[in-house]
């Protein structure tokens, strides 16, 4: 007789620590916690990416802007390898009608090793240096060339990385649903909470405890999360067009630096270097852009991480 009794004491002890008898605010209590748990982890989460992003975007500026710097630099050195060939082309013609001249005057006609030495002092000298010069500034343009084409290939990657990191880095429908159900719930324990006050049907434990996640979480209702969403839009276009301005770029850089355009096509080169520059400029506003999204919607995050955290510490 006695081993029942002990044995309906343990069943009757184990029910009640599994919260049987626990008043209708405990399960209101239990069912807040559930709808508002997590949702911190998530807005953490958010809130380093867009750090992250802000990082690659932020990259992605200096690249361009790389990219710009050089291509006006290569531009100087083009004016420079434009301005010695025609110098060389004056010289040249100079070099001609001297010839003329010294050829039509029978005393120079018949003195050959003397119109040898006048024209080796006049222009051969003058000559050298000037090929010299024009064949150092266009290996000069030419790395300056591949390094903006370089600039420009990187910008594109690091563009396209924060195109897909702020597409991503929104809140969703499923977070979205979480924090509505969070809301949801701190209304019915609010609800509950007065009436179990008014009635006396929960202990002080656990009015304490409601009152606690009340009042760390019932703010998640004036929470604004619109603009998280907003800036996210506005980083992934911006990146999204300083991506597509870099490959562009990178294309034609490449292309007006090519031996055959280089060698061959002098005014189509101009185009297509003046091409390139815009469009690193254009690639360097768009990824600037993206940068300053970025730099805000960590802020946007902020405020609803800060919630986040407090909803989360009236939980435990």
């Amino acid at each position: 007789m006695k081993s029942i009794k002990l044995m309906m004491a343990g069943v009757l002890c184990g029910l009640y620590g599994s919260n049987v008898f626990a008043s209708d605010l405990w399960y209101h209590i239990q069912n807040t916690r559930s709808a508002c748990s997590g949702i911190s982890d998530s807005m953490g989460d958010m809130k380093r990416m867009a750090g992250i992003n802000t990082v690659v975007t932020g990259a992605g500026t200096v690249s361009a802007g790389g990219a710009l710097g050089v291509g006006i630099a290569k531009s100087g050195v083009d004016s420079e390898i434009e301005r010695l060939k025609q110098l060389q082309e004056r010289q040249n013609q100079y070099q001609q009608q001297y010839e003329k001249i010294i050829l039509s005057d029978d005393i120079f006609r018949d003195c050959p090793t003397l119109v040898s030495v006048i024209k080796n002092m006049q222009t051969g000298v003058a000559q050298n240096n000037l090929e010299s010069a024009i064949d150092t500034e266009n290996a000069k343009s030419k790395t300056l060339g591949n390094v903006r084409t370089g600039t420009l290939a990187g910008t594109a990657v690091l563009d396209t990385a924060g195109t897909i990191i702020a597409t991503k880095n929104k809140v969703d429908d499923d977070l979205q649903t979480k924090i509505d159900n969070c809301v949801k719930s701190v209304k019915n324990l609010s609800n509950e909470e007065i009436r179990a006050r008014t009635e006396n049907t929960a202990t002080d434990a656990e009015l304490a405890t409601a009152n606690k996640i009340i009042t760390n979480c019932r703010d998640w209702e004036f929470v604004d999360l619109s603009p998280i969403n907003k800036r996210a839009t506005g980083a992934a276009v911006s990146s999204g067009a300083g991506a597509a301005l870099a490959v562009i770029g990178a294309i034609t850089s490449a292309s007006a630096n090519s031996s055959s355009v280089r060698h061959g096509e002098e005014n189509k080169e101009k185009n297509l270097n003046t091409a390139s520059n815009v469009l690193a400029g254009g690639a360097t506003l768009g990824s600037g852009a993206a940068t300053v999204f970025n730099a805000t919607q960590i802020s946007a995050i902020k405020k609803a991480a800060d919630m986040a955290d407090k909803c989360e510490e009236g939980l435990r």
